[in-house]
């Protein structure tokens, strides 16, 4: 049950574009990601492992108030760039895993994510092996996407590139592994009871992200990541000019006095072992 798909994306080119822009990424999301963390709120002792850490911004900020804090990504390249970073006397370490089945021992107060979860290819079976990180009575706090309709700042993307993909491309299986995989709360709930986590509770978030201060600084993000990304990386260069034209005029319709900022929709999702 690996997720080498996965691991070979985000080796890949998602992984070098995503240290690219992560100073970005940390500043748009950090609306969101600030509720993640305050709800998961360790203290000094506290054990929590950072699934999907990334760059280990999140890890750092898991380990302000004295927690250890052992952050866990697929990506080869965003590990190297968060074992790179001034961790200013923090308790944190960083590892190249797949939390779906990395060995853990039972000894966690706190397994948090943001954004990390959604792309396993067995969430059932994934999520029972990272219950068994957490000592009884520990705590599952996760941040997911609520689905692309309720996400304007990444809908608005995907519907300007529809036109230029090729017409036999299939619809997306909203359970595949992806960004939109948890969406359903009701699928969410299941698997969580299934993996064996009780008390479980799926809160909305809701938050106007700011998206740039202009829309040159928008598109710089959005021809490394998501869906014009990978038609520039796919498609032939008078389909990617005309695509990116599209988003830039999409998006502009959003531009105020302050730049481009959208509405987003995630889950908080909280669990904990028996």
């Amino acid at each position: 049950m690996s997720n080498q798909e996965q691991a070979d994306l985000w080796n890949g080119r998602m992984g070098t574009a995503w240290v690219s822009v992560e100073d970005y990424i940390d500043r748009m999301l950090a609306p969101i990601s600030q509720v993640g963390i305050e709800r998961a709120g360790p203290g000094a002792g506290d054990k929590v492992i950072d699934i999907g850490c990334g760059c280990g911004t999140t890890s750092l900020e898991l380990a302000a108030d004295g927690a250890s804090v052992w952050g866990v990504d697929i990506s080869q390249r965003m590990i190297e760039r968060a074992n790179a970073k001034d961790h200013g006397g923090a308790s944190v370490r960083f590892s190249v895993a797949d939390a779906a089945i990395e060995a853990y021992d039972a000894e966690h107060d706190v397994v948090f994510s943001r954004f990390g979860v959604m792309f396993f290819s067995d969430p059932i079976a994934s999520f029972q092996n990272i219950r068994a990180a957490l000592r009884p009575g520990g705590r599952l706090v996760y941040l997911c996407w609520q689905a692309p309709q309720d996400n304007p700042w990444l809908a608005v993307a995907g519907a300007a590139v529809a036109p230029f993909m090729p017409a036999d491309t299939p619809a997306p299986d909203p359970a595949a592994p992806g960004p939109f995989s948890m969406a359903d709360p009701v699928r969410t709930r299941n698997v969580l009871e299934a993996a064996g986590l009780v008390d479980i509770n799926i809160e909305s978030v809701e938050r106007d992200l700011h998206l740039g201060n202009h829309l040159d600084e928008l598109m710089a993000f959005q021809k490394k990541i998501g869906p014009l990304s990978a038609l520039l990386e796919s498609g032939d260069k008078e389909t990617g000019l005309k695509a990116t034209a599209a988003v830039r005029e999409a998006f502009a319709a959003h531009l105020g006095d302050s730049g481009v900022t959208m509405r987003a929709a995630a889950w908080l999702v909280t669990g904990r072992a028996p």
